[in-house]
């Protein structure tokens, strides 16, 4: 919730701009790195080691593990940090070659990016830590942690912007503020366990390896929809001013059920389905699986169709004020549209992916998202091609995304049908009829309302909110009566019971 409200003060006392477009990039160079090496592949790679650890090794041993992995992780961030900071100019070129266009904008960009790319040590360091949380069953400190950057990123952008030259560059001053905050937050919680420790880098460790050998796949293979999203960005360098900011912003929406359900559930299932692989838990792992998807269908189904008809009146109530302007939600909505037809396969893969690191596979992902990648370049750039000249190029971009990331989904989930590692339970046939029946019978209710922005664009701040709300309750509560009515009660759709070592 903190993170939409720190997008609605970005864009209100900011809006699309260069110099916003240069954070956005400053930014996203950093962040785009943590979900590849903490988010993403480390924590993919570390969570199933860590849990075979603690099912069969002592706690000093697991202690050791952890002590010896963040020793090694920390060496590698400080030397990347390094040529980070030293090298925000060329990165710059790679990431926004568009930028080398623009001298003020690029400038501006590089030195952000030297403000900001500490970030990435730190939050990687959190992100080790949470893993180790995660693995023992407390999810709530590193669910908070996140709360910091929000805060951080409000409180700079009201108290710190207006006092330089450079309204935004509070901003990249407060994410790297963020990072030690969210680290510092998370160590006590590591110490209550018994876990916090100090040890030399020892590269040679059993587990250490293990964890690297799995690292190198999980680097591909977790990450391609961060890949797909750059992809657009050095794509979006090239088009006209704003375009990045108005993918940014349409992501950031799109990103909010994606964190709220899809990561989240990832998360919870993560150390879960490792915990069931090393007790050998064959049908446990399925039905964990098979939970988690249905939840899916039910629940991301109708929010997909809900963003994309509902995204003029979103970004209307949400962004435009002050420096957003009228014509920024109409250009902002196309890609948000775009970005919503993707929603289901950016959940699914948050899903199914732990299907095949839980079991330390972590080839087959990689192919998968090879698959993936080459579809959104293709597509990608054929429509930048065709779309250049005009003002919806970015829309372009973010469709070329929602279907690199469809494809990406099925070919994770073809993988675990054909191995067997996956059977789904009886009743899917009946489950999908359901939801997509409640689910056209909230698109009827929502379609009037979506399709005249207008109404939200003359009314003023609490007309917008009411309008807003009144029509998403209602399109819920249509929702809901409707699945009723299909015959599903969402208690039908409990979590399957643990295991005793997991109840342990």
């Amino acid at each position: 919730m903190l993170g939409l409200v720190r997008d609605i003060v970005i864009g209100v006392i900011f809006g699309p701009s260069a110099a916003t477009d240069a954070f956005f990039i400053a930014f996203k160079i950093p962040n785009f790195m943590r979900r590849l090496f903490a988010e993403g592949a480390f924590s993919q790679a570390f969570v199933p080691v860590l849990s075979e650890y603690r099912a069969r090794r002592s706690r000093m041993e697991v202690r050791q593990l952890v002590a010896r992995t963040v020793s090694v992780l920390g060496m590698t961030l400080a030397a990347v940090t390094v040529l980070g900071v030293f090298g925000a100019p060329s990165l710059v070129t790679v990431f926004a070659p568009g930028f080398t266009d623009d001298p003020e904008r690029f400038q501006l960009a590089a030195e952000m990016l030297r403000l900001t790319f500490p970030y990435l040590a730190l939050i990687s360091l959190t992100a080790c830590a949470g893993a180790v949380l995660n693995t023992y069953g407390s999810f709530g400190p590193p669910a908070v942690a996140p709360i910091l950057l929000n805060l951080s990123m409000i409180a700079a952008a009201f108290w710190l912007a207006p006092h330089l030259e450079q309204g935004v560059v509070a901003l990249a001053l407060a994410v790297v503020v963020a990072g030690l905050l969210q680290l510092l937050l998370l160590l006590p919680f590591v110490a209550h366990h018994r876990l916090l420790g100090l040890a030399l880098p020892r590269w040679s460790d059993p587990g250490v390896r293990r964890i690297l050998r799995l690292m190198g796949p999980a680097l591909f293979g977790t990450s391609v929809q961060q890949i797909n999203l750059l992809v657009d960005t050095i794509l979006a360098s090239f088009l006209v001013t704003g375009s990045i900011s108005w993918l940014y912003w349409s992501d950031r929406l799109v990103e909010f059920p994606l964190g709220v359900f899809g990561v989240a559930l990832g998360t919870v299932i993560l150390p879960r389905l490792s915990q069931e692989h090393a007790d050998q838990s064959r049908q446990s792992f399925s039905h964990t699986l098979d939970w988690a998807l249905r939840l899916v269908v039910v629940l991301i189904l109708p929010a997909s169709v809900g963003l994309a008809l509902l995204a003029g009146p979103i970004l209307a109530t949400l962004f435009q004020y002050g420096a957003f302007t009228a014509e920024d939600v109409r250009l902002a909505s196309w890609s948000l549209v775009a970005y919503a037809l993707g929603l289901l396969g950016f959940v699914l893969v948050k899903i199914l992916a732990p299907g095949y690191f839980a079991r330390q596979d972590t080839v087959t992902p990689v192919k998968c998202a090879l698959a993936a990648l080459i579809t959104n370049m293709v597509l990608s750039t054929s429509l930048v091609v065709v779309l250049i000249h005009t003002r919806v190029g970015h829309a372009g971009l973010a469709f070329a995304t929602a279907v690199a990331a469809t494809v990406n989904a099925a070919l994770l989930y073809r993988g675990l049908r054909r191995r067997g590692v996956f059977q789904p339970r009886a009743g899917w046939r009946e489950l999908l009829r359901q939801a997509v029946l409640a689910t056209l019978a909230m698109a009827v209710v929502l379609y009037w309302p979506g399709s005249h922005t207008g109404l939200w664009l003359q009314a003023d701040l609490y007309q917008r909110v009411f309008m807003l709300a009144a029509v998403i309750a209602l399109g819920a509560i249509t929702y809901l009566v409707a699945l009723r009515l299909t015959g599903l009660r969402l208690s039908n759709l409990r979590e399957p019971p643990l295991t005793k070592r997991q109840t342990a």
